[in-house]
């Protein structure tokens, strides 16, 4: 039986009695995505369609979260071009930042998600390659239409305007880091 088949009346009920959330996970600390996928597992698990576009991470790379998302019917779409802290092409972030953005306003608008999380979106917004302002004015037209939808951002230095916005707001806050003390990135703990 197909997941949409299996939940349909679940599904329905649970739109009609939910009012989604803007929830943002910031913070200088590991655990923004891992708190998002986290959240998606648990939403797969009651039946609720579940996506999550990245920005950043490479579509070149497959990592360990989007194996267990394709067993757990979680939609993935990994669109960047790699972590670009240090970017050599300002012009290509910013084209890669809109495309990934269109992607977003096309899954928002499809009526299809109960859970849409937008990891790294955070990140793009603090380094201007895409205006707050038409992002949140997006999020905030989708959220008067569909008022079951959630909606997850994830990254550092999250701009008040979309602190303001949110109805949920976790900061991750770093204490201790295993880099720190030269312990490289571990396999299924980092990627």
């Amino acid at each position: 039986m197909t997941k949409e088949k299996k939940y349909k009346w679940r599904r329905q009920d649970y739109q009609e009695n939910t009012r989604g959330l803007l929830m943002v996970h910031t913070g200088n600390g590991k655990g923004k995505t891992t708190c998002a996928l986290g959240l998606m597992m648990r939403a797969a698990g009651r039946g609720l369609n579940c996506c999550m576009i990245q920005f950043m991470k490479s579509k070149n790379d497959r990592y360990g979260e989007h194996v267990s998302a394709e067993k757990l019917g979680i939609e993935i779409h990994t669109m960047g071009d790699g972590f670009t802290w240090d970017t050599k092409n300002p012009e290509q972030d910013i084209k890669t930042a809109r495309e990934t953005w269109a992607l977003c306003v096309q899954k928002m608008r499809s009526g299809e998600y109960d859970l849409l999380v937008f990891d790294e979106l955070v990140y793009v917004l603090s380094y201007k390659m895409l205006p707050v302002n038409e992002v949140l004015e997006e999020i905030t037209a989708i959220r008067t239409a569909q008022p079951a939808l959630h909606i997850v951002v994830t990254g550092r230095d999250a701009p008040q305007e979309l602190i303001d916005a949110a109805d949920l707001v976790t900061e991750m806050k770093e204490i201790k880091h295993p880099f720190n003390q030269g312990i490289r990135a571990q396999q299924g703990i980092e990627f």
